[in-house]
C-alpha cells in the first residue's frame, strides 16, 4: 500500500509541477496577433486574422513588436497566387515593416531591447503584431527615421536606386525618362536624382487634377511632368532643353514605353521593373539596329537574394537612410489603417487607390 501511495504522491506531484511550469510559460510567452492565409485568392476573402502564442526567443532570435508595415501591390498579388515568389502556405503576408526589438536571445550581441529594426528577407510576414526572427534577418535603423520611411525602405527606395546605379553610368546633368512617375518608386527616382544632380522626365497619365499632381512631382525634384499626350509632341529634346535620355525606367509597358523609348540616346537602356497597362513592351527593330538600345528587366527580390551579404547592398541602405534622414528623401503619401481595420487597406490596395502612389500603412500600436 505505501509503494501505491508513494507512486500516487509522486504522480500528483508531477502533475503540479507541470501546471506551474504551464503557467510559468504562458507568463512568459507572448501573444501575438497575425493575418494569415490558408490558400491563395482574394485577399478579401482568404485572409483571417488569428492570435498566437510565441515563447521567449532563442540563442539567436530576436522578438520583435512591429509599428507598422505597407500593404503593397506585390503583397496582394503573392496572397492571389500571381507573384512569382510564392511562400509555402500557410503564410502571414508581408514583405516590409519596422519594428521594435522587445527581448533577444542569449547569443544576440546586435540588437538591444528598444533598437528599431526591419526585415531583410522576403516573406517574412509582417502583417502581425508581433514576430521571432532570426538575429541575420534583421537590420537595425536610426530611431530618428520615420515610421514610413523605415516600414517602406526595403522595396521601391531600393529598387530606385539598383535601377539609377546598375544599368546606366549616370552624371550629374544627365538626363532620366521614366514612366509611372506617380508611383511610390517613381516617386524615389525623382528624388534620388534630384539628391545626385541629374535630371528627370517623368510621364503620368492625365487626370482631371493633373495640375496639382504636376505640382507634387515638382516639389519633389522633377524636372518635367509630361502625360502620355504631351510626350508625343514634346520639343523639349528636339530644342535641346535637356540632353536625351541614358537611361528609361518602365513599370507600364505597351504604347507608353514605346513613346519613352523614342527619345533614347543610342546604345542606352530601358529597364523594365512593372507592367502596369498589361500590355506587352514591343521593341521596334529599328531601335535595336539603328540605335543599339538594350532592354533589361529588374526584380528587386531577385536581387536582394543575389546580394544578401554583399557590401553594395549595406552601402545601399546606409546612403538612403542618410539621404532619409537629411530630408533629402521622403516617404510615400501615405494613409495610416488600424490592423484590425485590415481589410480596408486590402480593399484599397485592390482598387485603383493602390495604384497611384498612395501607401496604405497597418498600424500596430
Amino acid at each position: 500500500m505505501s509503494g501505491l501511495l508513494n507512486k500516487t504522491m509522486a504522480f500528483l506531484s508531477f502533475s503540479k509541477n507541470r501546471v506551474v511550469l504551464s503557467r510559468f510559460q504562458r507568463l512568459n510567452s507572448t501573444v501575438a496577433q497575425k493575418l494569415f492565409y490558408r490558400e491563395y485568392g482574394d485577399p478579401l476573402k482568404v485572409i483571417q486574422l488569428t492570435e498566437t502564442e510565441l515563447p521567449d526567443p532563442k540563442p539567436d532570435e530576436v522578438l520583435v513588436k512591429l509599428l507598422a508595415a505597407p500593404v503593397n501591390p506585390a503583397d496582394i498579388n503573392t496572397i492571389q497566387g500571381k507573384y512569382p515568389s510564392k511562400p509555402e502556405l500557410p503564410a502571414v503576408p508581408g514583405n516590409e515593416g519596422v519594428g521594435k526589438v522587445i527581448k533577444v536571445g542569449s547569443n544576440v550581441i546586435e540588437f538591444a531591447e528598444g533598437d528599431h529594426v526591419i526585415p531583410l528577407n522576403p516573406n517574412l510576414g509582417t502583417w502581425r503584431t508581433h514576430v521571432l526572427l532570426p538575429k541575420d534577418t534583421l537590420l537595425q535603423v536610426p530611431k530618428k527615421l520615420g515610421l514610413v520611411e523605415a516600414a517602406t525602405l526595403t522595396v521601391n527606395p531600393c529598387t530606385a536606386y539598383r535601377m539609377l546605379k546598375d544599368f546606366a553610368d549616370l552624371k550629374p546633368g544627365d538626363t532620366v525618362i521614366q514612366n509611372g512617375a506617380n508611383s511610390a518608386c517613381g516617386q524615389n527616382v525623382i528624388q534620388i536624382c534630384r539628391a545626385w544632380g541629374l535630371r528627370t522626365v517623368n510621364i503620368v497619365r492625365d487626370r482631371p487634377n493633373i495640375q496639382e499632381l504636376k505640382s507634387y512631382l515638382a516639389k519633389l525634384g522633377a524636372t518635367y511632368v509630361l502625360t502620355e499626350e504631351e510626350l508625343r509632341t514634346t520639343q523639349i529634346f528636339k530644342n535641346e532643353l535637356l540632353d536625351k535620355p541614358k537611361l528609361a525606367l518602365n513599370c507600364v509597358g505597351g504604347k507608353n514605353a514605346l513613346e519613352c523609348l523614342r527619345y533614347l540616346k543610342n546604345s542606352s537602356s530601358m529597364v523594365t521593373y512593372g507592367g502596369m497597362s498589361r500590355d506587352p513592351l514591343t521593341v521596334p527593330t529599328s531601335a535595336l539596329i539603328f540605335k543599339d538600345l538594350q532592354f533589361r528587366g529588374f526584380w528587386m527580390t531577385r536581387w536582394s537574394k543575389e546580394n544578401s551579404t554583399s557590401i553594395d547592398r549595406f552601402e545601399m541602405f546606409s546612403e538612403l537612410i542618410s539621404m532619409m534622414t537629411s530630408n533629402e528623401l521622403k516617404g510615400p503619401a501615405y494613409e495610416m489603417v488600424d490592423f484590425k481595420d485590415f481589410k480596408r487597406a486590402l480593399l484599397n490596395t485592390l482598387t485603383i487607390r493602390g495604384m497611384i502612389g498612395k501607401k496604405f500603412i497597418l498600424r500596430f500600436e
